[in-house]
């Protein structure tokens, strides 16, 4: 795992430019440093040492000159790869798996891709073709940032490095403030900053002089919802399951390094370590975070696993004020307003991590997603139940069922469940059917816009661009399988991986590596019938079903529930942060143009006197604060008038 920024063109002060691009993202690689320019091109690198460490240092060349890389992830599968291309007649001069690459692009040219199984970013100087080749991972683990200026490509691992380039400022796009008021995350390669880009997952830039291509060389697919499926018998799926786990699992715990693991307490985590446990000659380490309101905890399950694994384990505590005290922090390595607190105590868990001088971490990441373990897809599917008897009192008290830890929803009427979960109330062929309650609720949170940010939006619709993007297939698969892609092609990457994953794990330079991810296995999983992922309204059947006797049956048996954070009560109230004060007053409000000042002094004034404060306000309350932070970290002011898109 590294970081890396680099520029196709000609520039002047090619090599202190490179050294300040570097230097602004040195956390994600703290080991050491290089760089590598020619009269129109230049990379730069910085490293976290895990494989090949001795004679891994980048940016790295072939032995003819040719092509040179910087890259950032790990390919997990090099190994095997390695031993072909040797048997092939291909010499190496290092361990690392950096050459691998190297000699697969002289090799095969783009079309190497196909083969890596790996969390991946790069870029490659072709000196003979004069061309840069930039290329991210299939489901967008590891990210990859772009910009023009000039003439000239400048491209890095976070946008941090594209901000050290003269004349590239940071200003906010309305647009994608828009999309994550709605959809939590900006649709890529839109970015929260104006004209810097986000290379998709799953695509390759080839860039040449006067011309830049982008194009996809991965696409996630499932059948047609009337085509009959192979995988009929759920003993022989759930034993495939447990065998392409095991191996994703195996790969991803090779490093020269120790490998350690996150443990939430939930099936998806305990599994991964069950197996990684087995794998390693030393006592697994596993890292846990805990909360003191019990809404939120788990430290039951994670310790009753941990003793389990007989795992060496740590927790950090995430109490009163901890998530107000890191969130400055957060969103300067987030990079992007947020409009959730749950990526605070992930970088605290990073940071322990760190301090137990790990580098490399295992997660259950994206099980979720490929498993179908979110509570959205079982209301969807209660939705959908309700939707062909909008008449009927008995159906919508299964809402309840699907949110046991949510006490309040317990005591609403049939009437407000209904109302509420908008059962009946949208088109069963609509696209974005199983999404359109957290985007209809999300986007309540929009009533604190300001009216010039409302004029320059002029009617933007996030939710219409979002179906613009889904692939010509999607409505002939099963409504299981649309919900798993809005999921796992927009949110996965768009927040999951980035504000909750890689940017606050490499804030500590900590590797976070996530084997339910591994493309083997969402593509066995997209495969799947949806009844042995989401068995009537129990989800993750089938990886309940693979998991068998690797886990203690209160783990492997018990109920979803999601990952979550306290929200605004975690800033107001007794010792109210200075900062938050600061930057919800009504005069700073005003000076951002953003947002309505008075209608944010009744919500700050809300989020003080009622603790319990509903999804919009909470949503409101963080992406508002949060878009503030932005602001006032990456334009070095807290105003900023508002331009049209």
């Amino acid at each position: 795992m590294c970081g890396f920024g680099g520029y196709f063109g000609s520039i002047r002060d090619a090599e202190a430019l490179l050294a300040r691009m570097i230097a602004a993202i040195a956390h994600r690689g703290p080991d050491e440093q290089g760089k590598f320019m020619t009269a129109d091109a230049g990379l730069g690198h910085a490293r976290l040492s895990v494989i090949g460490i001795g004679d891994g240092q980048q940016p790295m060349s072939d032995v003819s000159g040719n092509l040179t890389i910087a890259f950032n992830g790990e390919i997990f599968n090099y190994l095997e790869l390695r031993e072909g291309l040797i048997a092939k007649g291909r010499r190496f001069r290092t361990s690392s798996d950096t050459e691998v690459i190297l000699h697969l692009f002289d090799e095969m040219g783009e079309d190497c891709l196909s083969l890596l199984n790996g969390d991946f970013a790069f870029a490659i100087w072709d000196n003979r073709r004069r061309r840069m080749v930039l290329a991210r991972d299939r489901m967008g683990v590891r990210p990859l940032f772009y910009t023009s200026k000039d003439g000239v490509l400048y491209f890095a691992s976070e946008i941090k490095a594209l901000l050290k380039v003269p004349g590239v400022s940071a200003e906010i796009d309305p647009i994608a403030l828009d999309q994550i008021f709605t959809l939590w995350a900006p649709i890529a390669p839109r970015t929260a900053f104006r004209n810097i880009h986000e290379l998709e997952p799953a695509s390759m830039m080839i860039a040449t002089p006067g011309q830049v291509t982008v194009k996809r060389y991965w696409q996630l697919d499932c059948p047609h919802r009337d085509a009959p499926s192979k995988l009929t018998n759920e003993d022989d799926a759930a034993e495939e399951l447990q065998a392409l786990l095991s191996d994703a699992v195996r790969l991803r715990m090779r490093a020269d390094v120790p490998v350690g693991s996150y443990l939430s307490g939930g099936l998806d985590s305990s599994l991964v370590s069950a197996l990684a446990a087995g794998m390693t000659p030393l006592q697994l380490q596993t890292f846990s975070v805990t909360f003191d309101s019990a809404e939120h905890d788990e430290s039951a399950f994670q310790t009753e696993m941990a003793s389990a694994l007989g795992a060496r384990h740590r927790t950090i505590a995430c109490r009163a004020g901890d998530i107000a005290g890191v969130f400055p922090e957060v969103i300067r390595f987030a990079e992007r307003p947020i409009i959730r607190t749950a990526p605070a105590p992930l970088y605290q868990l990073s940071g322990l991590v760190r301090q137990a001088g790990l580098k490399v971490v295992l997660t259950g990441e994206g099980a979720d997603e490929v498993f179908a373990g979110y509570d959205i897809f079982r209301e969807a599917r209660v939705r959908r139940f309700c939707g062909r008897q909008p008449a009927s009192r008995m159906r919508p008290n299964l809402f309840r069922r699907l949110y046991p830890y949510l006490p309040g929803l317990q005591q609403q009427s049939v009437e407000y469940l209904a109302a509420f979960f908008g059962a009946g109330n949208t088109a069963l062929d609509d696209p974005l059917f199983s999404h359109r309650p957290r985007f209809k609720t999300t986007a309540a949170a929009k009533i604190f816009f300001s009216g010039d940010l409302r004029a320059t939006l002029k009617g933007y619709d996030a939710a219409e661009e979002l179906v613009s993007r889904l692939p010509q297939a999607f409505s002939l698969w099963h409504p299981l399988h649309q919900a798993q892609y809005l999921e796992s092609r927009f949110l996965l990457p768009g927040y999951i991986l980035s504000s909750q994953g890689d940017r606050m794990a490499m804030a500590h330079g900590i590797e976070g590596r996530f084997p339910y991810l591994d493309h083997r296995l969402v593509e066995f999983a997209a495969r799947l019938p949806p009844d042995m992922k989401l068995k009537g309204l129990v989800e993750k059947h089938i990886l309940r079903k693979a998991a068998g006797h690797l886990l203690p049956s209160a783990i492997r048996e018990r109920a979803k529930q999601p990952y979550r954070a306290p929200e605004a009560r975690s800033f107001v109230g007794a010792g109210e942060l200075d900062y938050v004060s600061d930057l919800l007053s009504e005069a700073s409000i005003a000076a951002g143009g953003l947002f309505n000042a008075k209608a944010v002094a009744s919500l700050h004034e809300k989020c003080r006197t009622q603790p319990a404060s509903g999804f919009r306000d909470n949503a409101a309350f963080v992406g508002i604060l949060s878009t503030q932070l932005w602001q006032k970290n990456f334009t070095g002011q807290e105003a900023g008038a508002v331009r049209a898109a």
